[in-house]
């Protein structure tokens, strides 16, 4: 049995603990990275970046059906899905190199296995005792199911989802979420049936109403078919497909059925509850500045309660480290932090929905205005529809900025620092949008609001 000692022990190596691991020794600090799969985690190796890569060749294949409107003549021939993997998995190989080759650039220590947290200082993996003054928890997450819905042959996960090697003629989709509805979108493009199933009253019903329902209406335009606010009620399946009942009754049959109703944390059998750390359903409870209930002890990433992003759990390891060497960095709300859903159209957004800054603020107390993309000359350009939502204070910042159409996702940085930064439309309108932009339309929505709109009524 070997011992190693470092300043800060990082279990966990995807999004969360490589940025943890990265940002502590610019920081000084010696450190060990343990991961029992590979550096990257969920996110490079079976989710945004994977999906993407999918989203983007769904995205190609759709403008080869259109692209005679667009004075392009071409021959759509159909989908290969041996050539749509090896492109997936090229990125996916390229970006997972080119993170080995950082951490070994940074004197990381990477250590192979599973670890168990066994003390508030200590990790065992394997017959190797790994010793740290910090721990940090960073161990993701995985697919969940439902009570009673047990995962297997017909009954896929995204995970499996992505491993495919066909196209599927009709799929039925449990949930109606981010995930549920990019998958949703890239087999509809790819020449599949799709219907979603949804026990909430809307698709994406995390965003803001306005843009659930003009999602609803550009699916329904590409021929998406959902059942809303009705639940899951079972499933069987054969050698040919399966048939979904739904709570009503009503039954859907399908060659597969995707459940993706969300993700749970990867925490059970790691030691964390022996070690003193607190779990509620599964997931670490930790303090603001993500301490858990042991000194010395931290995590972050989709184990903390909140918004299952990548993005957060990066941002929340380098919040970590910086906390350890005792900056004191800025704390972040859930609530505003980006988020995009990359479907067609896509969906961005960040802070309060229109009905959540009223409750927050009063409803007198809270003016919003919806821009029409239709007025933009790049989505004319490129042919989405969609809009662009801002939500302010009453004479005060910008509370929520939430926009629906083809690469509106490019867009959220500025909406970003607009809610982040706490501006006031009048500070954001004097500022110079180039033209044509998607980008525009932010300006135009900032315009509104500020008293003085040239292309609004």
């Amino acid at each position: 049995m070997s011992e190693q000692s470092f300043d800060i022990v990082v279990l966990g190596g995807g999004s969360g603990g490589y940025a943890a691991a990265l940002r502590a020794v610019q920081l000084g600090f010696t450190v060990a990275l343990i991961e029992k799969d590979k550096i990257g985690g969920t996110c490079l190796h079976r989710g945004c970046i994977p999906t993407k890569a999918l989203l983007h060749s769904a995205e190609v294949a759709d403008y080869s059906r259109e692209s005679a409107k667009y004075g392009v003549k071409t021959t759509f021939d159909g989908i290969d899905m041996g050539a749509v993997t090896a492109y997936r998995q090229g990125i996916v190989d390229s970006k997972y190199k080119g993170l080995q080759g950082l951490l070994k650039a940074r004197s990381i220590t990477t250590i192979a296995g599973e670890g168990r947290l066994t003390s508030p200082t200590t990790v065992q993996v394997g017959d190797q005792t790994i010793t740290g003054k910090n721990v940090i928890l960073a161990t993701g997450s995985y697919s969940r199911s439902l009570p009673g819905l047990e995962i297997g042959g017909r009954v896929i996960t995204s995970e499996q989802a992505l491993e495919l090697d066909y196209v599927p003629k009709k799929v039925a989709v449990l949930g109606g979420g981010v995930i549920g509805v990019e998958f949703a979108s890239v087999w509809k493009s790819y020449g599949a049936d799709v219907t979603i199933i949804e026990a909430l009253p809307h698709l994406v019903p995390n965003e803001d109403e306005s843009v659930s329902k003009q999602l609803e209406r550009a699916f329904r335009k590409r021929g998406i078919e959902f059942s809303l606010g009705v639940r899951f009620a079972g499933v069987t399946q054969n050698d040919d497909g399966v048939v979904v009942t739904l709570e009503n009754g009503k039954t859907v049959e399908a060659e597969l059925l995707l459940v993706a109703v969300g993700r749970g944390p990867v925490t059970a059998n790691l030691g964390y509850e022996e070690a003193g750390v607190t779990i509620d359903r599964g997931f670490v409870i930790t303090d603001e500045r993500l301490a858990t209930s042991v000194p010395g002890v931290y995590a972050v990433g989709d184990i903390v309660p909140g918004l299952q992003l990548a993005h957060r759990g990066f941002q929340q390891g380098i919040f970590v480290a910086e906390e350890i060497a005792g900056l004191n960095p800025i704390i972040i709300e859930d609530i505003n932090i980006p988020k995009v859903t990359y479907c067609d159209p896509e969906v961005a957004s960040i802070g309060y929905s229109e009905a959540k800054a009223k409750e927050k603020f009063g409803a007198d107390q809270v003016t919003s205005y919806d821009y029409n993309l239709g007025g933009n000359g790049k989505s004319h350009i490129i042919g989405t529809s969609g809009s662009v939502k801002v939500v302010r204070v009453n004479d005060g910042p910008i509370v929520g900025m939430h926009m629906i159409g083809a690469r509106v996702g490019e867009l959220i940085g500025e909406a970003q620092l607009a809610v982040n930064w706490e501006a006031y439309p009048e500070d954001i309108a004097p500022l110079i949008h180039a033209h044509p932009t998607q980008n525009e339309a932010l300006g135009e929505a900032f315009l509104m609001l500020a008293g003085k709109p040239l292309h609004s009524i």
